[in-house]
């Protein structure tokens, strides 16, 4: 397997780039290199197989959705009350919103890991790690809630994207009033 770190990102923005615009059937080595806009062939010289490219597509959304250290230190020294963890969840929603592909390429891998056991196996391993992350850094933080309310939370934001990014239903809730309301509802 050929290794070149940036080659490999950049395939892997490109293959998210598929996944978000063609779906998961659109998703193959050669649809892959045209987006990326390298030679036939390139895609499968870094990843061998399509498990290994969406291996690779989890991999890459994880880093995608990695929030800004600045914005985290930043918050380190406010009061941890429900005003700052939803400071938090719209931080989320907007980082998802200002980069539309990477949640659509997340459900549609979310989809795909309903049909494909490799998928599935691949998917879960990192939304595992991302939720014990959550909870973990929620605790460190010293935010108000738990386990449950974290597991929520993750419910109600992959909700409230999917319709934002679909098929959207009009409820009068811009996002931030629908974050204050989750909040206000869940946190105890």
């Amino acid at each position: 397997m050929v290794r070149n770190d940036e080659r490999r990102s950049a395939l892997a923005d490109a293959g998210i780039r598929v996944l978000a615009r063609e779906g998961a059937r659109g998703l193959t080595h050669r649809a892959v290199d045209a987006a990326a806009g390298t030679p036939r062939g390139t895609t499968s010289n870094y990843f061998s197989t399509r498990d290994d490219l969406i291996s690779a597509l989890v991999d890459r959304i994880g880093e995608r959705l990695t929030p800004d250290p600045d914005t985290i230190a930043s918050r380190a020294a406010l009061v941890p009350d429900r005003a700052l963890f939803a400071e938090y969840m719209r931080d989320i929603v907007r980082r998802l919103s200002a980069d539309p592909e990477v949640p659509l390429a997340l459900f549609e891998l979310r989809l795909e890991a309903a049909r494909r056991p490799a998928v599935a196996l691949a998917l879960t391993a990192w939304r595992q790690r991302a939720f014990h992350d959550d909870v973990a850094f929620h605790r460190a933080a010293g935010l108000p809630g738990e386990r449950t309310e974290i597991a929520l939370f993750h419910y109600a934001i992959d909700g409230l994207m999917l319709d934002h990014l679909t098929a959207p239903i009009d409820t009068g809730l811009s996002a931030d009033t629908a974050i204050d309301e989750f909040v206000d509802r869940l946190l105890p």
